[in-house]
């Protein structure tokens, strides 16, 4: 009768998790760079917020002799979050592995594969979320003509001003919530279109390459990071012809979001990572290895936990069709 529980059963390979972390830490993935992870010890539990009006209030007055000052305070609420479990495998069949050649290592390659699986996962979920409209405090939608109420002329047609259109939002965010918007995403083909847009150009013409840098254009938004959402996902089924798409569209996310996560620190988005997992690494991620005997194979298997919580609506304008 075998030991039950197996010692595979309760291991998770420390080694082939080292190896996913370095490939989820490469710069290309979306959701980290826009949004702070908390790290979380249970898969759910819940978190404060507080209520803005309170904080940007002052009750403060001249106190009298011998009378005490002025009190108040501030509402807290609680939210939740919920980190649901993500999976895939890969098999190792024992022939395979015995025929492959030098230059093979199909066991890294098992661990690369099942990571970009669980990203390419995770960054649709994040765009399913976050870049979409109705979600924000603000709605803009470009229109090639004469724009009315909160639309905006496209930023790739004649005459358009994405600088001032970026720059009045800016002043709105600070305005409704105290704090300055810090990041600005952009869809890959409108991060293309502003770096040819021939304000752009104007501006930049005199600095010290002339040439338009992600850089460049955080310092003409005045936010400290411009982020290309250039992810990329093939939406063919397994076994079709490839078919590229980008994952963000024509869109644009000015926002503010926090550089770490803390208490009292607001920001438009968190994303929480359930570390408490068996054997997890810091964004909630495992891989493990185990003999599948039925089959004479080896099965590499990746695991990512995590939710993806909207913090703070007021903190984010979202432009749709940015772009023609």
């Amino acid at each position: 009768m075998p030991v039950q529980p197996a010692p595979m059963d309760v291991h998770t390979n420390s080694a082939l998790t080292t190896v996913s972390t370095a490939y989820i830490q490469r710069p290309n993935w979306l959701a980290d760079r826009i949004f702070p992870v908390v790290p979380v010890l249970k898969q759910s539990d819940f978190y404060y917020t507080y209520n803005k009006d309170d904080w940007f209030r002052s009750v403060a007055g001249v106190r009298a002799p011998a009378t005490e000052s002025p009190g108040g305070g501030w509402q807290v609420s609680k939210d939740t979050y919920y980190a649901s479990v993500y999976a895939v495998h890969k098999d190792l069949d024992d022939q395979t592995r015995a025929n492959q050649d030098a230059q093979f290592n199909l066991d890294r390659d098992a661990v690369e594969w099942v990571t970009m699986n669980l990203m390419i996962k995770r960054d649709a979920i994040f765009v399913s979320k976050y870049l979409v409209a109705g979600v924000w405090g603000r709605d803009r939608t470009g229109v090639a003509g004469v724009p009315a109420g909160l639309q905006f002329k496209q930023w790739d047609q004649a005459g358009s001003t994405p600088i001032d259109d970026i720059l009045a939002e800016r002043l709105i965010i600070k305005q409704t919530t105290g704090f300055v918007p810090n990041t600005l995403v952009l869809g890959a083909q409108v991060m293309q279109t502003l770096l040819r847009h021939p304000t752009v150009i104007e501006l930049i013409k005199y600095t010290q390459t002339g040439i338009p840098t992600e850089d460049l254009l955080a310092g003409l938004f005045r936010v400290d990071r411009v982020v290309d959402a250039d992810t990329v996902e093939n939406i063919a089924p397994e076994g079709g012809a490839f078919s590229a798409s980008f994952q963000v569209g024509k869109v644009a996310l000015l926002c503010y979001s926090a550089p770490s996560p803390g208490l009292l620190r607001p920001s438009a988005g968190y994303i929480f990572g359930w570390t408490g997992l068996l054997g997890s690494g810091a964004v909630g991620s495992t891989i493990s290895k185990f003999r599948m005997p039925a089959i004479k194979s080896d099965r590499v298997e990746g695991e990512m936990a995590w939710d993806m919580k909207l913090v703070g609506a007021d903190l984010g304008t979202f432009w749709s069709a940015a772009v023609a």
